[in-house]
């Protein structure tokens, strides 16, 4: 779709002025053909010089054609060329023209020959590539032996601004996507004072370019007086198809933009799209979005890409946002192309990244975003539910402090509220008990699919009526409980927060054999706050590349901070052992690893996890650093007789079980649940209820299992 390119000069306006133009290379054509046949020529007369009407617009704003020169430093005689060209487009005797004065019926094309001999201040370095008509491509070639002689053409997009509209280069369509900039939502104060900063950064580091004056007449100066030298490169590519040191050794010494880079770090996504949005709006720019998955990986296509966009920034008056998001920074090659087309890019750039991204001959200034504060989710959420009143705000109190969620994540988890119980909805406006349950489930939801791909979300069916623990155990878990519940109370509140950032993260270690209800504690805790519980495995998120593990880390914890999961570290042993002594850099990551995950369970605004068999391998100085450490023993006599007295739900029939013998088996929790469980399915496939007998059977094959010997002390009497 074509849209206006000025703002002042209408379209209608643009071709008069582009007929107006027209007239002088008529008159210079005319005048060629006139010589040649020893005619006499016409006076030569410039409307667009001589008309005061023209020249009164033209001072206020440039019409489209003037802008297209100013903006690629076009001399007069490039000027007459793109002309003749664009006469061929408009004109229908202009064939005619081109044909006498060629002497030749079949040349009714303009060439660069005809227009050296009809304009008398031609340029011979008109023809050169790295000359502008041929380095932006404002003009294209037909074939012929000879550049002089070839058929010339102007650039269809070219063509299309200098009658006064603007539309994308149909090379860059399909790679760029335009991002509107109007009805941008509102920032929170923390992500405007980012805004501020760049857009600041940007105008300080811009003087002497121009890029970002309010005043969009002076937005190319700099590039129109000292235009860059772009070459279409023909080296070969390596083996993957770049050669991304190539470009670099091509370009080392080429002209960049003072105005650096700027890069935006982080998850959180939407509001990194918002900014770039923000900022285009502040300097009226047009905002493209490019995938660096769509970087082309030739260099010449690279190297061709980068020139249109070049174009396109200087006609559009656009800014380029990279997203690099979704790449994976474990693939080299999509890295080092990434990275030679930040070295290659001249215009303003915005780099949206998860990770950080590092140039050594480019500046780049890196800023991280993050989600709002508790204070600006505060707002957000009181603006989004549009009343207050003393029940609200305890809700929004304990939104806040359970889940850290954006903007545009509130504003999802408020509407799925309303579309949950639409009854429910009818009655938000006088609150209700109901309140808090419809937006806690929408708020826990937001960030389940991403969590999903990292970790497994447990099914929740465990209570405190499964839990068959000492006085001791059960505190220190409604301790942990009463701490996730209370912590805007005591944190914010009561002024903790104040004191230092440094330890309100919540963090517990689960210590004891294999079976002694540490991941069911786990599950209580979850079902108890009402939460979700993903169980990590640390096989998988550990990895031999050095720095590896701390990215897959600080994606599972900046996922999670989102909904306000619980995370259970299952089985930490194998991370958390003694740290040995620093021989290698091996032995020096592994103790980062740990210190970095120690250090996000502290700043965690959830509840993290660990779980471990062997507490006497975990070092001391770890120790020190988790609030909660939950001693699981070996169940006695009296407590495996409990753990058989609840192993069964109701539904399931029972005969004559004696759990005072059932108890003599020197079996862990999880141990004697397998067994009721087995003599289950045993009893079920007999037609009968849940006998000794079957739980004979079910022993049986659980010790073997466990590769231990059965003793008839534990059996004894059973049957």
């Amino acid at each position: 779709m074509l849209k206006e390119s000025n703002k002042n000069h209408s379209p209608e306006t643009n071709f008069h002025y582009l007929m107006e133009a027209l007239v002088t290379v008529h008159q210079a054509l005319s005048n060629y053909i006139s010589r040649q046949e020893n005619k006499p020529i016409e006076e030569f007369f410039s409307p667009t010089t001589d008309n005061p009407e023209l020249k009164i617009a033209q001072s206020i704003t440039p019409y489209a054609l003037e802008d297209v020169c100013k903006i690629f430093g076009l001399s007069d005689f490039e000027r007459f060329v793109l002309l003749l060209c664009a006469g061929m487009e408009l004109e229908p005797t202009w064939s005619v023209l081109c044909t006498k004065a060629h002497r030749n019926d079949i040349k009714a094309y303009p060439t660069f020959r005809l227009a050296f001999a009809a304009f008398n201040k031609f340029d011979w370095g008109a023809m050169r590539t790295s000359a502008p008509l041929r380095r932006w491509g404002l003009i294209e070639f037909g074939a012929n032996n000879t550049s002089v002689d070839a058929p010339l053409r102007i650039n269809e997009q070219i063509f299309h601004y200098i009658l006064g509209y603007y539309e994308l280069n149909e090379q860059l369509v399909g790679m760029v996507r335009q991002e509107q900039i109007d009805d941008i939502p509102t920032l929170v104060d923390s992500h405007q004072q980012l805004v501020e900063q760049i857009v600041t950064t940007w105008k300080q580091s811009s003087q002497e370019e121009a890029y970002f004056l309010t005043d969009l007449e002076n937005f190319s100066d700099h590039l129109a007086t000292t235009p860059i030298k772009l070459e279409h490169s023909n080296n070969g590519t390596n083996g993957n198809g770049f050669c991304g040191k190539q470009l670099k050794n091509k370009y080392k010494n080429q002209k960049k933009s003072s105005v650096p880079i700027i890069q935006l770090c982080g998850n959180e996504f939407a509001s990194k799209k918002v900014i770039a949005q923000t900022i285009c709006s502040r300097l009226q720019l047009k905002l493209y979005v490019l995938s660096a998955n769509n970087l082309p990986t030739d260099p010449k296509e690279l190297d061709q890409f980068f020139l249109m966009w070049e174009r396109e920034a200087l006609l559009g008056k656009s800014l380029l946002l990279l997203d690099c998001d979704d790449i994976n920074t474990g693939n080299i090659d999509r890295l080092n192309i990434i990275k030679s087309s930040i070295e290659l890019i001249k215009s303003p750039l915005i780099i949206s990244s998860s990770d950080r991204i590092s140039s050594k001959d480019t500046s780049i200034l890196t800023f991280e975003v993050y989600k709002p504060n508790s204070e600006e989710q505060r707002k957000i959420w009181q603006n989004v539910l549009g009343y207050k009143s003393s029940e609200v705000d305890t809700v929004i109190d304990n939104l806040v402090s359970h889940f850290n969620l954006s903007a545009p994540e509130i504003n999802s988890a408020h509407v799925k509220a309303l579309t949950v119980n639409e009854l429910e909805a009818q009655r938000l406006n006088n609150p209700s008990n109901s309140l808090l349950s419809l937006l806690w489930n929408s708020c826990r939801t937001q960030a389940q699919p991403k969590l999903d791909e990292l970790g497994q979300r447990m099914h929740l069916k465990a209570t405190w009526d499964d839990l068959v623990l000492d006085q001791t155990q059960r505190q220190t878990l409604e301790s942990i409980a009463a701490h996730v519940q209370q912590r805007i109370q005591v944190y914010q509140k009561w002024g903790f927060a104040g004191k230092s950032g440094r330890g309100l993260g919540i963090s517990a270690l689960f210590a004891g054999t294999s079976g002694t209800g540490k991941t069911m504690s786990a599950e209580v805790l979850a079902n108890e706050l009402n939460l979700d519980l993903y169980r990590i495995d640390l096989s998988t998120t550990v990895s031999k590349y050095i720095g590896e593990t701390e990215k897959n880390l600080r994606r599972i914890f900046d996922a999670a901070e989102g909904a306000g999961a619980i995370l259970l570290f299952d089985e930490a042993d194998a991370l958390f052992g003694k740290r040995s002594e620093v021989k290698d850099a091996r032995d020096r990551y592994a103790n980062m690893e740990v210190s970095y995950l120690l250090q996000r369970m502290e700043e965690y605004q959830g509840l993290a996890i660990l779980t471990t068999n062997l507490k006497g391998s975990i070092d001391t100085a770890f120790l020190r650093r988790i609030r909660f450490i939950v001693k699981y023993s070996f169940p006695d006599v009296d407590r495996r007789k409990e753990i058989w007295r609840r192993v069964f739900p109701k539904n399931t029939p029972t005969q004559d079980l004696n759990f005072a013998k059932l108890a003599k088996l020197n079996v862990a929790g999880g141990n004697i649940r397998n067994i009721a469980l087995n003599a289950a399915f045993i009893a079920a496939d007999s037609g009968e209820p849940v006998m000794m007998k079957h739980l004979l059977i079910a022993t049986k094959s659980e010790y073997v299992k466990l590769e231990r010997i059965l003793t008839d002390s534990e059996i004894k009497g059973w049957v």
